[in-house]
């Protein structure tokens, strides 16, 4: 499989090349040359795999040709050693619990699956390679997590200043070794906007071998695709048409939603469900797509001005509009309706949805029809916001134990101004 930037400015790749580069040289993201399609035989026997099993076949189907199978299905078994179970909230929702890896998020699998497949491309290189990641609160944390203590690789951790939740900031800033992390001075589309300078800055590029762990990386954002699947086998047969509300903010985890999709999963329709940043959203319904400067809101790790990943989304959809609009739709909600629904989840439900995982299923709520099933996205664990889950519930929520261990650990952290040039510097101080 070879692999093009959506750029169309730069020689294909092969996976190797576009995993260990991250972004293409013209600034492009890469896209494989045919999307992966799955045999009839799969689906017939989804629902009777475990999600170890579906995790190898995702990733023998994705990158198989690429990657000895031996090596794909240890880097699988080893991706997914917790449950991502469906959990059934009425007759026509469910929730997809995603945090229960590590770091308590959907991450998790992205980060862990990424981390390993870049030490299996780079076992015997001899320079260290330097991860570079931008991060709105869960991106980081799973990528510390996954690449910690990995040899010969060096993970930079950028997140902004006073806008990721207390215990977010703990897990970026307190793993030490090969993790530093760069609390810088602004927002998160000026974190991902110094990254991309990095890469697309010779005289860098020359003296560190650089890649990337955000959603830009094949590596990270395809394997989220496999939770799609398994969720489709949790829910069983149904003569109803299924619908999975994804809470967006780079758009990685949809796209690979979309990639499960266009490989064969039976997805009716897919809801891109945002807080007040919500330029997809405005796009499906506009059909112009206008980036803006990113707004703080009650679920952070969404609060992303210009999305990365929407070109993928392009370019699945022929770049055009009325395609995309006909299988995904948009929804929105402000912080005044986060805690609405947080409080009527669990109210109803009895279940305690973090502010994201809120959003999308408001989206169902509002948007889903009588002959539909409704799959939302859980994608963080509720204590990883405990200040906003605590004050909206009134209730004191638990925190696991993984996490709590976090917050007895000294934050180390390099400030950073939102200056590319401080970046530079930076980078070069310590290559």
């Amino acid at each position: 499989m070879q692999y093009y930037s959506t750029n169309q400015q730069a020689p294909k790749a092969d996976l190797k090349e576009a995993v260990v580069r991250g972004l293409a040289p013209d600034k492009g993201l890469h896209m494989p040359e045919q999307l992966p399609v799955f045999s009839s035989a799969f689906f017939e026997q989804l629902h009777n795999l475990s999600l170890q099993e579906i995790g190898a076949e995702v990733a023998k189907c994705f990158f198989g040709d690429s990657v000895d199978n031996k090596a794909l299905k240890q880097i699988a078994e080893e991706t997914l050693n917790f449950e991502i179970p469906l959990v059934k909230l009425s007759e026509q929702i469910f929730s997809l619990e995603l945090f229960h890896g590590p770091t308590c998020a959907f991450k998790d699998v992205g980060g862990r699956f990424m981390a390993r497949m870049l030490a299996y491309f780079t076992q015997n290189e001899q320079q260290d390679i330097y991860v570079l990641t931008a991060t709105s609160g869960d991106t980081g944390s799973a990528v510390a997590s996954g690449f910690f203590n990995v040899p010969g690789i060096k993970v930079i951790i950028l997140y902004p200043k006073g806008k990721v939740s207390h215990i977010q900031e703990q897990q970026l800033t307190t793993h030490g070794h090969n993790i530093t992390a760069l609390e810088v001075d602004g927002t998160f589309d000026d974190c991902q906007k110094l990254v991309k300078e990095a890469f697309n800055t010779e005289g860098l590029r020359k003296k560190l071998k650089l890649t990337s762990a955000n959603s830009i990386n094949l590596a990270r954002f395809l394997p989220q695709a496999i939770y799609y699947y398994h969720a489709v086998a949790q829910l069983g047969k149904t003569d109803k048409k299924i619908v999975f509300s994804v809470p967006s903010g780079n758009f990685g985890n949809l796209t690979a939603g979309i990639f499960a999709w266009n490989s064969g999963l039976p997805v009716h329709k897919f809801i891109a469900a945002t807080n007040v940043n919500d330029i997809v959203p405005q796009y499906l319904e506009t059909g112009i797509f206008s980036p803006k400067h990113s707004i703080k809101t009650l679920a952070n790790a969404m609060d992303v001005g210009n999305p990365s990943n929407f070109v993928r989304m392009l370019e699945i959809f022929e770049h055009q509009h009325d395609k995309m609009a006909e299988m995904v739709k948009g929804f929105s909600l402000d912080d005044e309706g986060i805690q609405k629904y947080m409080q009527l989840i669990y109210e109803k439900h009895q279940y305690i949805a973090d502010p994201h995982g809120a959003i999308g299923y408001a989206a169902l709520d509002q948007q889903l029809q009588e002959n539909e099933v409704g799959i939302f996205l859980e994608t963080a664990h509720p204590a990883k916001f405990i200040d906003i889950t605590e004050k909206v519930l009134q209730r004191e929520v638990p925190i696991p134990e993984r996490l709590g261990a976090y917050l007895k650990k000294k934050k180390e952290a390099v400030p950073l101004k939102a200056d590319f040039n401080a970046f530079q510097d930076y980078l070069y101080s310590i290559s």
